[in-house]
């Protein structure tokens, strides 16, 4: 029984492990993208700098060899040399002009000699924050190859006593039941939060058509991944027996996103037996999301979700045989069929 437990124990620890390195490399690839983005933009700057020096500078030698071909005289001379006033006033505002011309091309020159080097410097900031997330980016791959090769070593030690398990119809019920009493705990911290229990959350940006109070979104849902459905509300589990499904299962290959169905905010997202990965987001109104056997949690409690984006990746976590997502909707901590507020196709 001890070695069972630490074998189960080093499961979850290597399960959440996968997830929380999956989740770092998803923030550094936002990261990176964004960084390549801004440097890009500024080499772009760079070069719009380079090419507006060139014609100032261009435009500043143009003027002075003018200045030099016509031989301008300076100003003590023009006035000691005699000749008729306004000639003489005309010919002072010409040099004149062509001074204040010099000095604000020579100004506009230096601005843009240290503009030019500031974008530089930007430009070598961010060209060394790319090489560090880059190299972090390595190392959280390589962490997850590991991490994942740990888990393959453990599930083979315990895959025996997993598929005994699965077979145990108490074992299924108690995944159930440990599943329904975090749910109503759930229930129990919403309502003491809000004044009547169960309360619209504040309204996040929506994207396409679902929005609004999530009961206005029967008929316009979407599955939370592309796969196939292999399991159904209210059918037999495959392991046999009386228990039947709560939710249903979609397969889907490891790593494919997983889309939240509506905004939200994510009010669990940890590893749970029976359930893997398993994370679950508060609709409002009574309504809760909840998205099992994942590989990977992208997001944490307390994190507000739009409708599509991606909270987590599919997995075969909690002992799962089978890649694919377990997917239930309640209402009041109650499950229904999320099919019968799936969008028809």
């Amino acid at each position: 029984m001890a070695s069972r437990r630490e074998a189960r124990d080093a499961l979850r620890e290597s399960e959440r492990a996968i997830s929380d390195s999956s989740r770092a490399l998803a923030k550094l690839d936002v990261e990176r993208s964004t960084l390549q983005r801004e440097s890009n933009a500024l080499e772009s700057r760079a070069r719009s700098l380079k090419g507006k020096l060139a014609e100032q500078q261009d435009a500043l030698g143009r003027v002075l060899a003018a200045r030099h071909e016509g031989a301008a005289p300076d100003a003590l001379r023009l006035v000691l040399s005699g000749q008729d006033p306004a000639q003489v006033t005309r010919k002072l505002y010409y040099l004149s002009s062509i001074s204040r011309a010099v000095a604000d091309l020579v100004e506009q020159f230096k601005a843009g000699l240290a503009d030019l080097a500031k974008v530089r410097a930007e430009t070598q900031r961010k060209a060394v924050r790319l090489a560090q997330v880059e190299q972090a980016q390595q190392a959280d791959r390589k962490r997850i190859v590991a991490q994942r090769a740990e888990r393959r070593r453990v599930l083979a030690r315990i895959a025996g006593e997993i598929r005994h398990d699965r077979k145990e119809i108490g074992a299924l019920r108690a995944d159930e039941a440990r599943l329904s009493r975090l749910v109503e705990e759930i229930g129990r911290v919403l309502a003491a939060r809000r004044e009547r229990g169960y309360a619209r959350i504040e309204r996040v940006p929506q994207l396409g058509s679902a929005s609004g109070a999530f009961d206005e979104l029967r008929g316009k849902l979407r599955l939370p991944v592309r796969g196939e459905l292999t399991g159904l509300f209210g059918s037999r589990r495959k392991a046999g027996g009386t228990s039947r499904l709560k939710g249903i299962f979609i397969r889907a290959p490891e790593g494919r996103p997983v889309r939240a169905i509506a905004a939200g905010q994510v009010v669990f997202a940890d590893w749970m037996r029976g359930f893997g990965n398993l994370l679950i987001i508060d609709h409002g109104e009574g309504y809760l999301s909840v998205y099992a056997d994942n590989e990977s949690l992208l997001k944490q409690v307390g994190d507000v979700v739009a409708p599509g984006e991606p909270v987590a990746t599919v997995g075969a976590t909690g002992g799962n045989q089978e890649s694919g997502l377990y997917f239930e909707l309640r209402h009041l901590g109650k499950p229904f069929d999320p099919l019968t507020w799936v969008e028809r196709k």
